[in-house]
């Protein structure tokens, strides 16, 4: 079974269907044992990072969390959710992160080439840098990808598993152990999303 964690953050429905299109058992939850019960643990988020952290720690899941990571679930952050794992995000101010995966979050409009658009928006191309990781089983060379987000992680070089070029290369999928993360949105990609969420249940 996959817990989709709720805190008030996140697109819990396209989440859960495309899991239930898949045939993979879910549920969406915000009690700490329903995490512990969970094979997997799925973390969503839209919206801004300072709001994020805050609400999940009001949950009080967030020593769950990290405990049910350090016993090697397998666990997802997707978009914000992903921007959740690292150590800290400078979105408005500086916040500290879940900090499992190394690196820190910045604003793309500092590094991007004069004209591109913030927020990124849009269907990018996922560049597999590490095509032997599990959760690429499924995944092909011109899977297309759905991003929307105006913050990137950075500082993840060892972490990252495969980039989309958005005038620079915007880190789209990072693992450090079982903890996994998509910058992009899975439930949004069509097929290669599905593919990728069908791969992350057998992790």
């Amino acid at each position: 079974m996959i817990a989709i964690i709720d805190y008030g953050v996140g697109n819990l429905f396209s989440l859960s269907s495309s899991l239930r299109f898949l045939g993979l058992e879910t549920t969406v939850t915000a009690k700490a044992e329903d995490l512990e019960r969970a094979d997997r643990i799925i973390l969503p988020g839209v919206g801004a990072f300072a709001d994020a952290i805050e609400k999940l720690r009001r949950t009080g899941l967030v020593d769950t969390i990290r405990a049910q990571a350090a016993a090697g679930k397998p666990l997802l952050g997707i978009c914000l959710g992903m921007q959740l794992l690292f150590d800290k995000s400078f979105e408005y101010g500086e916040h500290e992160g879940l900090g499992l995966v190394p690196g820190q979050v910045v604003p793309l409009a500092e590094k991007l080439p004069a004209g591109l658009k913030v927020p990124h928006i849009g269907w990018n191309r996922l560049e597999i840098l590490k095509k032997e990781d599990p959760l690429f089983r499924y995944s092909g060379e011109e899977d297309y990808v759905y991003y929307v987000h105006s913050y990137y992680a950075t500082g993840c070089d060892a972490n990252t598993l495969a980039v989309s070029e958005y005038g620079i290369p915007v880190t789209g999928v990072v693992r450090s152990g079982s903890v996994v993360g998509t910058q992009f949105h899975p439930e949004k990609s069509g097929a290669a999303g599905l593919r990728l969420l069908r791969a992350f249940s057998e992790l």
